[in-house]
């Protein structure tokens, strides 16, 4: 039997700690993770999940990878499981809940970091709930990987005028990526688009190029040193 999570600190923990932080909906259980010191930015991103009701956790293995790289960068991460998955209370609430969530996240992020710069990123379903919620949430800068336009309604969203890097597999049997494609065309906003060829919904044997991708596409907008 899972021991029960620890309330949530008032100071980022400097290593990897899971605690549950108080959400619209009940408890929420969440997973942080510190950044090298000799490399760390003056920068959190918070990380979402996908689809609840199809499995997606933040333990899903685009998500680890999606932490792993952003932390590699030299940010600060936390994951969460939305409302109703893992350690987490409620029930889904197909997105709109799962975006209160998120402000509670960043709630407890912009406290215990303040004055860093806030990002979002996300996988399929989560990453719609961080677009959803960029503007919002005023995130300085998105991550989004699989966006599923054509599952979900994009048309209505606040467009981020943040930067914005959105990674798609050309072979994704779940998000069709010209759907994609046709919606980041649609926006006012240049997103940052990087197309993966031989590529699926879930990066099978790709994981390590979806590594380099999002490194390489978040480089130049890191924050400064956390030190120095």
């Amino acid at each position: 039997m899972n021991e029960p999570l620890v309330d949530a600190p008032d100071t980022f923990p400097a290593q990897a700690f899971s605690f549950a932080l108080a959400g619209p909906a009940g408890k929420l259980e969440v997973t942080t993770d510190a950044a090298d010191p000799a490399e760390a930015r003056r920068g959190t991103v918070v990380i979402c999940h996908p689809h609840p009701l199809q499995g997606g956790t933040m333990h899903n293995k685009v998500v680890t990878m999606l932490e792993r790289s952003l932390r590699e960068s030299g940010l600060d991460t936390a994951r969460f499981n939305f409302r109703g998955v893992g350690a987490s209370e409620g029930e889904f609430d197909n997105g709109l809940g799962e975006g209160d969530d998120l402000a509670a996240v960043v709630e407890w992020a912009r406290r215990v970091h303040p004055g860093d710069a806030l990002w979002l990123a996300g996988f399929s379903f989560g990453s719609f709930v961080s677009i959803s919620n960029a503007v919002r949430l005023h995130a300085d800068a998105l991550v989004s990987i699989a966006p599923p336009a054509g599952r979900w309604d994009f048309s209505s969203l606040r467009t981020p005028t943040c930067p914005w890097l959105i990674v798609q597999g050309e072979e994704d049997e779940v998000v069709d990526p010209q759907t994609v494609y046709d919606w980041i065309d649609s926006l006012d906003a240049e997103p940052v688009l990087v197309r993966m060829p031989e590529t699926s919904h879930f990066f099978h044997r790709r994981l390590m190029d979806l590594r380099g991708a999002v490194k390489h596409g978040v480089k130049d907008w890191l924050p400064p040193a956390r030190q120095g």
